[in-house]
């Protein structure tokens, strides 16, 4: 049609969305043939009436929600008075109001009969306009395919037309479509039958009773129903409506069959909602959210039928929600919707899909009369169809019991198999049951009483047959018996034998849609699986993970026997350990070349091609096939296994029975095939790929992706193999990689112990919903851990984002290889309590032998846990527990198990070493909350009964004790959780579970608490050296005399408080806080003694320079006594040279002379401060002693680096014979390697200097000069510690070399500290050489006085050239301490704990490869340490000093200089409104910057200020030269004088030194590697990250000149041995006492590559130093020479 000169088309689509009808064919052609820019929804001005509102949800829901931005509202009005108030009924009514909101404000008003033309054309220009605003964009066919996302792909029908279409849509009951300027297209208005529409209101209301309405079908979704939500812990038997569906689902998921006897709960509110359904909703509803279609005839609703609340699930669902439920509806014994018709378009079909994962089992007799069990996936089963039940109305009307009942009674008489009207909940009010079709198995028992000798399908069909005629005719067609009613069943019919592939001929039947058939993920994900499948064709099942999996098969069994053969050796050499190592690597190689092979490199590719959506479906598909095609064989062997068995038990002494009992076991295993064993080959794929390091030829994917592929699975639900169970052992590489792909999570681990078949796996299942193998012939193997993900919701109450549940095999497993032991047993429980944060100890029955056995195994592994310092909590699940309701019985039964706990915790204390006498004293537990009372699992005997509803209740009441627990953990970071299970294995590996065991999560706990600690220490220390800078100013400008220790803590109290309640958060909140609080007292302590030693140490620096103070005044007085008689030299003569003040020439050269013959004068009047040569003096004082030779100074050693001092040390006379002590001595420590000496003495020696350098320091050489009397000091103090340690419990003591050279080697160290310091106080003090330096000042003043100047401007410059110095002084200090503090936070490798220092010192000596420093840091590391720190603080701020230091000291320069002029001010200030002097100005003045600068009076006495009156003046002249003054400083600032104007205790590396030198320095009595403890004089054990070759302090083996390659990680494993004066095995350490006594040295079998690496790099360099060789050094190397630098770096990031 043509309207205001356009061409439009006008589709009428009046009455579409009441149809009952399948449009999605009329649908598709419409937005395939058309370009729709418009959607006209059609209002009756005034109001808004139900059908309206179903009308735009109806479009809504067709079309999508993007509908809306194409759709225009028109209001239609009778009359112009009405169409003028439009905007008053809009602000009336506020669901009008919303709906225009939902259309972006759109409207349009025209008349009722639409004939005026203005109104067209201003409709057409709107709807340009909306086109326009889509940016001329029509709603397209890929819309509508969006919307409806899950229906059949089509052809591209799309064809192009000149003309523009606008579809109108009103809810009129007419049905014209006009098109093309008057053609007509009639939809059949005769379809839309009166019947069709009032289904489809029911159906309609029904889904909005159930907030159904706004889903699309699909939007139910397994991944969202398995997630932990606020329904999880609730168990109600009645709820509200909205609330039905998720109520039932979640009793579904626990196998409670009577979730379909739900009460529904009338609330004020429901009743509200009727009344509102009477009337016209002129409310503020929101029309898209709450759309009524309650009849109106009806002011109370019926309630909603229970089979409706389940089609409607079933109809909503997903794919895989779909096979759940239906799986669950099976598991509860229920009968299965076999064929559906869909609610709005009654097109039926059979889901097939759903039945995929479901298995029968059954057991009947075979022609020899004997009974066989059999097991089937019912899809494939060939059962007989049995009868076929329906219902003619008409005819049985009068009937007492429905068809329903009469089937209930042959299939199971005392359980409503199929739902019937008698059930509770029973009406005629159904909706969505009426043509579906149901199906029901019966499975005897093989007993007398079975009423049908085989397995027989029940169908019913609800509803009136003759309304449902496809139904009818494809279950007569398909069923063996069709029952209109019989009295009777003649179990003799020849009909009922009948055998057919029931659901196999159901999806083959024309007239229904297969759900897997028009599901195109399922398809592909099926056709992908079958592929797979098709590859195992003809293949024997025992050779078929043989030849399709090597890599899991012998090789990996046999790396897993090699790996435990590693760790439980005893040898002692170390080519027993290379040796196995290079095997474990070759059988690495041989599983890196095996091929690849078509079916894994096909499983691969799929993986990696298909969508998330698709993936799911193949994996289950390949689940499903596998799963069939093992079934068969699997019953047969265990129909063998068993036959054999009770052979074996019936006679005793059958050995060759034995053997053929092993040989079917072994088949058993090899015949076992499942995802697991796909996902478990993978994981050998990556495991080996990782240790050759390279990936594998025909791996279709780099290797490094396999973990994410797996982690992929895990997150979408499938279970992940944690333990191997046919290798009993941890792929820890594979598994921790696929961890590590899940990212930073924190998880809640909730693991499992129990007897073999006691129910572990289905309370799993029923908890969570999961789905853990649990049919017979496939209990659990190994250890399986699967993913729950936790709702934001449930956030706000769990601390973590998944629950991650851990499944494990039964203890006490006989079965299969035999290979179960306690051993093993033991093992198992060690390793799932240790992973969980939560153990379920699942007991079955009340057998006492049974309880006895599995509470010892429980208790040693809590025990041990214990003793390794975690912290699981449990509780027991006591199964098939009869009577659990009595409560006297649980009583007893509780103070029963008390008891056996009790005497199995002083069984285990024995094996464990431990002192613990009840099972109180190992975990805390609470006997009347931690243990539960589980009824029998089945209502009665399978395979027909339906799980145990008390059962279920007790699940949830488990469940909802559970999260009890769970909501007091913070569970565990992904990332500390694969630290546990490396840990873990590896403890379990060595055997000895506690000495093994690394706390990987502690360690790194105690590191954090280290970097907090680090923090708190270094917050008070600098907050006390902001103190000790003001009081030490304070001091020098004489303002205070004394220093207290209560006025160090006072100043100190805030930031103390700080600290205290900074420690008390982190203690409190951190996420750690369980493991924290452990040393939360002791730190606590540690901060006091920290605050106490800061407060102390700053108190006698203080003092010290108050005691100086006296003494410098003598100097101080000097100086200033010259400096002012310069002044008033230069003064007078000034005076004489007045006339002459313009000829600069003649002024220089009078000053000049005048310069030098003061200069000269002060010469003669004042000693110069000479040079020293500290060398010299300890020369002369050490000559003093008798045994000193002539210039033996210069042949001394540098004790400080000597690698041995075995060259001082001689034995004690002992029982009055003299050895030849030396060179026994010496002989000892090379024949027993043992370098416990060696270390004492380099600790003394150590300790010794850095006295002696603390003592230097405080002689404050710099201010107060170099005395000769320091080096007599020096060598008192070294003779008394040396005599002092010679006095101890030794055997050996010192020759006298070691006290002389020790005193030179110290002294030569130092001489450069006295040197320089006491050249600054030469240049500080040495009067000529200070006036040297003021010459340019003193001309300064010199030409004021010249030139005329006013006393206040003289004396305003001579104040600035005072302050010149202070001011640079207290400059370079702040600068320093700000500095000090930005380095703390922003140096990387001086911002955290000693370890992480220790870390980048090992990285720069890596990078560097200076053999030297290495040797230094072996032997000195404290001075490496050092040399260190100054390294990293040079470069920081070298290349910092732009963008930060500098910056930084413009900054306090400013602010300085606002402090100074400020305090001018308020001294001009001050004089003027008191009338005082310049006496009173600069009293004033000096006092406000005494805290700032070392400025007094004091520094202008006897400065003249005579006629100094004009303060304003006074304070301009000082503003005017400050600036000069500042800009000098300024312009001297550089990096190369940043130190020099330092004062060697303000430097920012002595500062960090000192501060992060209060650590531990206690070294390994094996290795010498040094305690990376942040804390010094720590309570805890002494210990290292990693340790290092042993050989690296110059230990060899025993009778051999050989070094050691050993470490000490090995050797506390082995039984070698080490002598301390008696011989002591390594692995026995600790009982040599003393130093080894506090030393913890796991056993670890770590590759240690960066040790490794420096041995191979540096081996000529090491055996020229030390003039020994490597021990094997052939063999050693052919391992260790594998690592490059790069590696070696990168592995310190693993260990620290």
């Amino acid at each position: 049609m043509k309207i205001s000169g356009r061409h439009v088309s006008v589709i009428n689509m009046i009455g579409l969305h009441e149809t009952a009808l399948d449009l999605d064919p009329l649908t598709v052609q419409l937005v395939s043939e058309n370009k729709i820019i418009s959607f006209i929804f059609v209002v009756r001005l005034g109001q808004l009436t139900d059908a309206d509102k179903m009308g735009i949800e109806w479009l809504q829901r067709v079309f999508g929600e993007r509908v809306l931005q194409f759709v225009m509202i028109l209001f239609t009005y009778e009359s112009e008075e009405d169409s003028d108030s439009i905007i008053d009924d809009l602000k009336k009514n506020s669901a009008l109001e919303q709906l225009l909101k939902k259309c972006s404000g759109r409207y349009h008003t025209c008349s009722k009969n639409m004939t005026k033309q203005s109104e067209m054309r201003d409709l057409m220009s709107r709807v340009e306009l909306l086109f326009i605003e889509n940016n001329q964009q029509c709603y397209t066919r890929e819309m509508y395919n969006t919307a409806l996302r899950k229906r059949e792909d089509v052809q591209d029908m799309t064809c192009q037309s000149d003309e523009t279409t606008i579809i109108e849509t009103n809810m009129d009951y007419t049905s014209t479509t006009e098109r093309h300027g008057g053609e007509k297209r009639s939809i059949d208005a005769a379809r839309l039958d009166q019947k069709g529409n009032g289904r489809r209101d029911k159906v309609e209301h029904l889904l909005h009773r159930l907030h159904l309405a706004k889903r699309h079908p699909f939007k139910l979704r397994a991944a969202d129903v398995l997630q932990l939500t606020k329904h999880s812990l609730e168990s109600c038997e009645s709820c509200a409506e909205e609330d039905l569906i998720q109520t039932f689902l979640q009793k579904l998921l626990m196998m409670n069959y009577r979730a379909r006897y739900i009460k529904t709960i009338d609330s004020e509110d429901d009743r509200q909602q009727i009344n509102n359904d009477l009337i016209e909703d002129e409310g503020d509803a929101d029309i898209f959210k709450e759309i009524s279609l309650c009849p109106a005839e009806t002011n109370r609703r019926d309630a909603i039928h229970p089979m409706d609340v389940q089609m409607a699930a079933i109809y909503y669902a997903d794919s895989f929600l779909k096979q759940l439920m239906v799986t669950k509806l099976s598991q509860c014994q229920y009968a299965l919707p076999l064929l559906v018709p869909d609610p709005f378009t009654q097109e039926i079909e059979f889901p097939l899909w759903t039945f995929r994962q479901i298995n029968k089992s059954w057991k009947m007799k075979d022609t020899n009369n004997e009974i066989i069990s059999k097991i089937q996936p019912v899809w494939k089963a060939k059962t007989a169809m049995g009868p076929y039940f329906n219902d003619l109305k008409r005819k049985f009307d009068s009937l007492s019991s429905s068809k329903s009942q009469l089937m209930n009674s042959l299939i199971n008489e005392k359980h409503n198999t199929f739902f019937h009207r008698n059930c509770t909940g029973g009406s005629k009010t159904r909706v969505l049951m009426d043509g579906v079709v149901e199906i029901a198995w019966y499975c005897p028992s093989g007993k007398d009483t079975d009423k049908f000798t085989q397995c027989v399908a029940f169908c019913n069909l609800h509803g009136d047959a003759r309304a449902n005629e496809k139904q009818l005719q494809i279950l007569i067609e398909m069923s063996s018996v069709n029952v209109v009613i019989l009295p009777r069943l003649d179990k003799n019919d020849k009909n009922a034998v009948k055998i057919q592939n029931l659901l196999e001929d159901v999806s083959k039947h024309s007239g229904i849609s297969v759900d897997e058939d028009h599901d195109n993920d399922c398809r592909r994900g099926k056709e992908a699986a079958q592929q797979l499948m098709g590859l195992l064709e003809k293949k024997d099942l025992t050779e078929i993970k043989e030849l399709f999996l090597p890599c899991q098969g012998k090789l990996w069994h046999q790396w897993c026997e090699k790996n435990k053969e590693l760790h439980r050796s005893q040898g002692n050499e170390i080519d027993v350990e290379i040796k196995q190592k290079q095997e474990m690597k070759k059988i690495r190689e041989q599983q890196h070349v095996q091929n690849i092979g078509e079916f894994m490199k096909l499983f691969i590719t799929e993986m990696n091609s298909q969508s998330p959506y698709e993936k799911t479906f193949f994996l289950k598909w390949l689940a499903i096939l596998l799963d069939e095609y093992t079934s068969a064989d699997l019953s047969a062997l265990h129909y063998k296994y068993d036959e054999k068995w009770s052979k074996v038990r019936a006679e005793q002494q059958m050995t060759n029975e034995h053997a053929e009992l092993d040989r079917i076991s072994k088949e058993l295993q090899a015949a076992t095939f499942g995802l697991e064993h796909i996902l478990r080959e993978i994981g050998q794929m990556y495991e080996s790929c990782k240790s050759v390091n390279k990936n594998k030829e025909g791996l279709p994917c780099n290797f490094t992706f396999l973990p994410s592929l797996a982690a992929e699975m895990m997150i979408s639900g499938f279970p992940l193999e944690l333990m191997d169970g046919d290798a009993a052992h941890v792929p820890v590489v594979w598994v921790t990689a696929v961890l590590h792909e899940l990212g930073d999570k924190r998880v809640f681990v909730l693991s499992v112990l129990g007897i073999q078949s006691s129910g572990k796996s289905t309370m799993l299942n029923a908890m969570f919903g999961l789905q853990f193998a649990v049919s017979a012939g496939r209990c659990t193997r190994g250890a399986f851990m699967q993913l729950i993900r936790v709702t934001e919701e449930m956030k706000e109450q769990l601390k973590f984002d998944y629950i991650l549940v851990v499944d494990t095999e039964g203890l006490r497993a006989l079965e299969l290889s035999g290979r179960s032991t306690r051993h093993q047993d033991n093992e198992m429980a060690t390793f799932v309590v240790g992973l969980g944060n939560l153990t379920l100890i699942n007991v079955f029955g009340e057998s006492p032998s049974e309880l006895q056995d599995i509470l010892q195994i429980v208790v040693q592994a809590f025990m041990r846990m214990k003793k390794v310092r975690l912290n699981p909590s449990c509780m027991f699940v006591h199964q098939n527990v009869s009577d659990i309701t009595a409560g006297e019985k649980n009583m007893e039964g509780r103070r029963r198990l008390q008891e056996t706990l009790d005497e199995m915790t002083k069984l285990a204390a024995k094996d464990e070493v431990c002192d613990a006498e009840c099972f109180s004293d190992v975990i805390t537990f609470d006997i009347q909350k931690d243990i539960k009372y589980f009824g029998q699992l089945w209502e009665g005997s399978p395979p027909m009964a339906p799980p145990n509803p008390s059962y279920c209740e007790n699940i949830q009441e488990l469940k909802t004790t559970f999260f009890g627990h769970a909501s007091k953990s913070d569970g565990l970071e992904l990332t500390c959780l694969k630290d546990r299970i490396k840990d873990l294995w590896e403890a379990l590996l060595n055997e000895r579970f506690v000495f093994s065991f690394r706390n990987s999560l502690e360690i790194a706990t105690y590191r954090k608490l280290e970097t907090e600690y680090s923090k708190w220490s270094w917050s008070l220390r600098s907050a006390m050296l902001e103190i000790e800078n003001k009081l030490y100013n304070n001091i020098e400008n004489e303002t205070i005399d004394e220093v207290s220790e209560s006025d160090l803590h006072g100043k100190l109290k805030v930031k103390s408080g700080e600290v205290e309640k900074s420690m008390s958060e982190f203690f409190e909140k951190d996420k750690d806080k369980d493991i924290l609080i452990q040393w939360k007292a002791s730190f606590h302590i540690k901060i006091q003694d920290l605050q106490e030693n800061i407060v102390r140490e700053t108190k006698r620096k203080l003092n010290e320079i108050l005691q100086q103070r006296g003494m410098k005044k003598k100097i101080d007085a000097q100086k200033t006594r010259h400096e002012n008689t310069l002044l008033e030299k230069s003064k007078h003569l000034a005076i004489k040279l007045k006339d002459k003040a313009n000829d600069e020439t003649i002024l220089k050269k009078e000053f000049d002379s005048f310069w030098e013959e003061c200069v000269n004068k002060i010469k003669t009047e004042t000693p110069t401060i000479k040079n020293i040569d500290v060398l010299k003096d300890m020369e002369q004082l050490l000559s003093n002693y008798e045994s000193f030779p002539v210039n033996a100074w210069k042949k001394s050693r540098d004790i400080l680096s000597m690698k041995s001092y075995l060259y001082y040390v001689q034995l004690k006379k002992c029982s009055g014979i003299v050895q030849h002590a030396k060179k026994a001595f010496r002989s000892a420590q090379l024949k027993f390697g043992n370098i416990e000496v060696e270390n004492q003495i380099r600790t003394l020696v150590n300790d010794i200097a850095q006295q002696a350098h603390t003592m230097i320091m405080s002689y404050n050489i710099a201010k107060m000069g170099y005395n000769k009397t320091y080096i007599q000091e020096l060598a008192d103090y070294i003779k008394a510690r040396v005599e002092d340690y010679e006095q101890g419990s030794r055997k050996y003591v010192f020759t006298k070399e070691f006290y002389m050279d020790l005193v030179i080697s110290i002294c030569k160290r130092e001489n450069k500290l006295i040197t320089d310091q006491h050249r600054k106080f030469r240049e500080a003090n040495d009067a000529v050489f200070y006036f040297e330096k003021k010459s340019k000042e003193y001309y300064s003043i010199f030409q004021k006085y010249c030139q005329g100047a006013t006393s206040a401007a003289i004396f305003g410059e001579i104040i600035c050239q005072k302050l010149k110095e202070p001011i640079q002084k207290s400059v370079y200090k702040d600068i320093a301490g700000d500095l000090t503090n930005e380095i703390k936070t922003n140096c990387e490798s001086l911002n955290g704990n000693r370890s992480k220092l220790e870390k980048h010192i090992l990285k720069t000596l890596a990078e560097e490869e200076d053999f030297d420093k290495y040797i230094t840091y072996i032997y000195n590391p404290k001075d490496h340490f050092k040399s260190f720190i100054r390294d990293e603080v040079s470069r920081y701020i070298i290349d910092n000093f732009g963008v930060s230091v500098r910056p930084k000291m413009k900054e306090n320069i400013k602010l300085l200089q606002q402090k100074i002029m400020a305090a001018a001010h308020r001294a001009t200030t001050l004089v003027s409104t008191t009338r005082g002097d310049v006496q009173k100005w600069l009293d004033y003045f000096t006092l406000q910057l005494s805290d700032v600068l070392i400025f007094s009076v004091k520094d202008l006495r006897g400065v003249s200020h005579d006629g100094v009156d004009d303060f304003k003046l006074l304070e301009d002249v000082i503003s005017k030269e400050l600036g000069s003054v500042l800009s000098e400083i300024q312009r001297k600032f550089r990096t190369e004088t940043f130190p020099e104007n330092l004062e060697h205790k303000d430097r920012p590396d002595e500062i960090l030194i000192d501060h992060l030198s209060q650590c531990c320095w206690v070294q390994c009595p094996f290795c010498a590697a040094t305690c990376t403890n942040t804390v010094e004089n720590h309570t805890e054990d002494h210990s290292v990250p990693f340790h290092r070759v042993d050989g690296l302090t110059g230990c060899c083996y025993e009778g051999t000149e050989c070094l050691s390659a050993d470490f000490c990680t090995t050797l506390v494993r082995t039984g070698k041995m080490f002598y301390t004066g008696q011989w002591i095995p390594c692995r026995a350490y600790r009982n040599a006492g003393n130093i080894y006594a506090e030393w913890s040295i796991t056993p670890d079998f770590s590759e240690l590559p960066y040790w490794k690496w420096f041995v191979c790099r540096f081996q000529k360099d090491l055996e020229e130093y030390f003039e020994k060789t490597f021990h094997r050094w052939d063999d050693i190397s052919y391992g260790w020479s594998q690592y490059s630098k790069e590696q070696a770096i990168e592995s310190l990031d693993d260990y620290m």
